[in-house]
């Protein structure tokens, strides 16, 4: 579609940028803050560990101070379920509760919105020792959590998100160090799904309870959503990239909205003998969780050809890279699009179509809470960080999400992916996406000074003309 005349940005529209908790902070097992499944995983090779991060722990004020200078509208940060509650369950940590409290009141302080990712990744290691998500308790578990930030935050904060990209956690959960396979398991499909259905029905819980203790506050899911497109017109490619988008992206989106399972989804789970078990009251549940509004993270599309059922899938897949399942979709190389220094696809506008077609499925208003580019940035004697790449990444998806609310869809916010330099998931510290630059290596921690990079300055200005102007 083309349009004569773009519609504005919203007056109202929440710029801002993301960090997690886990990969930001630091201080991982200080002040009380018990370990979670990411400090005791196996880190991979050449990658620092959590020990320090960029030391938002004891810098956050400084950091927050950065951003607000930047002008952002909201910060979307999560809260680390062990800095909270060091067991997973029992005791509260009164320092947990006090620093939180401290990054709220912060926020505050600039005139920064506090969105609140409830789940980053973060498991206790002490229910991972129990099945983590695998145990049914884990429900419960996840809703007292969910109970004690909603009773010491939910004063302050009235933008909560549930659980960060829950459908990764689900489909590579080894990448991301989350995932929790009983010995002498027997069918791995059905125990994830099981898993995942344990958290479909916690995050649903979560909601009923927001809405029940926080009546003026919102809340939705975080998921990491990439539109597939058929690697070719074939109707069998077509097929399989309906198949991928269901398994991907609107299982759990169905779920948040309406409270029923994709269609596609289940017929898979039932072909392959690995549909969940439902305890009693579950499916009540999932109809009563109510999402207020779709937070998403958007990295590039995905595309797909049909599988023939014989095939070997790649087994290195991470959250952004071609998969596959047999049967159901293999993962095809789009030759159309360019890739980063990390190999992910850049498509800004797939961005558009992603938007246009959660818009069309769910009529909900949407934030965008994760979208940038990882790359080597490199400090200049001089103190400065010349990051021109990620400002050409960024403007462009910018201007497709000013396309996608000119198409018609509602968009509260945009929220990339980072606030400030961070350990990524699985690369270290040397893949940097944020708009503040640290001073520290993988393993040198240096001074852990923070730099503006040049597309601090640049965001700064797009944020103080909401939008209008992109220019250098």
């Amino acid at each position: 579609m083309l349009h004569k005349k773009l519609k504005p940005f919203p007056q109202d529209f929440l710029w801002g940028a993301s960090t997690s908790a886990y990969q930001v902070e630091g201080a991982n097992l200080i002040d009380g803050k018990g370990p979670s499944c990411q400090d005791i995983k196996e880190i991979p090779e050449g990658t620092s560990d959590l020990t320090v991060c960029a030391d938002h722990y004891h810098r956050y004020q400084e950091d927050i101070a950065l951003m607000a200078e930047m002008g952002f509208k909201v910060y979307r940060f999560s809260i680390s379920w062990t800095r909270l509650i060091p067991e997973g369950t029992g005791e509260v940590n009164p320092k947990g509760i006090e620093f939180y409290n401290n990054i709220i009141d912060e926020c505050i302080k600039h005139d920064i919105i506090p969105l609140v990712t409830m789940f980053h990744f973060d498991m206790p290691a002490a229910l991972d020792a129990r099945g983590s998500w695998g145990n049914p308790e884990s429900v419960d578990w996840f809703l007292n959590f969910a109970k004690v930030m909603y009773e010491n935050y939910g004063d302050r904060v009235k933008y909560w998100l549930t659980i960060n990209e829950q459908n990764m956690l689900t489909l590579v959960g080894p990448v991301i160090g989350t995932l929790h396979l009983p010995e002498g398991c027997t069918n791995e499909l059905r125990e994830i799904y099981q898993q995942n259905h344990h958290m479909l029905v916690a995050q649903a819980k979560a909601m009923a309870l927001c809405h029940e203790m926080l009546p003026e506050a919102k809340i939705g899911p975080a998921p990491n959503i990439s539109l597939v497109y058929p690697a070719s017109c074939k109707p069998e490619d077509n097929l399989a990239a309906q198949n991928y988008n269901a398994v991907r992206n609107w299982l759990y989106l169905d779920m948040a909205v309406y409270g029923v399972y994709n269609n596609l989804v289940w017929a898979w789970l039932e072909e392959n003998d690995a549909t969940p078990t439902f305890a009693p009251g579950d499916e009540e549940a999932l109809k009563n969780g109510r999402a207020d509004f779709i937070g998403f993270n958007y990295y590039n599309t995905a595309t797909c050809e049909a599988s023939e059922g014989d095939e070997e899938m790649r087994s290195d897949a991470d959250q952004q890279t071609a998969r596959g399942e047999s049967g159901m979709f293999k993962g095809y190389r789009n030759p159309h699009l360019p890739t980063t220094e990390f190999g992910w696809e850049i498509d800004p506008m797939g961005f558009r179509a992603t938007i246009r077609e959660m818009y069309s499925r769910y009529r909900l208003p949407m934030i965008v809470t994760e979208n940038g580019l990882g790359a080597y940035d490199k400090l200049t004697e001089d103190g400065k960080i010349h990051d021109q790449y990620r400002i050409n990444y960024l403007r462009t998806h910018i201007e497709q999400i000013q396309l996608a609310i000119s198409d018609g869809a509602e968009m509260m916010g945009y929220c990339p992916w980072s606030a400030i330099d961070l350990i990524s998931t699985h690369e270290g510290m040397v893949k940097r996406y944020g708009f503040i630059y640290v001073d520290r290596d993988e393993f040198d921690l240096k001074t852990l000074n923070r730099y503006r990079k040049d597309s601090f300055y640049w965001y700064k200005k797009v944020i103080s003309t909401n939008g209008d102007d992109l220019t250098d």
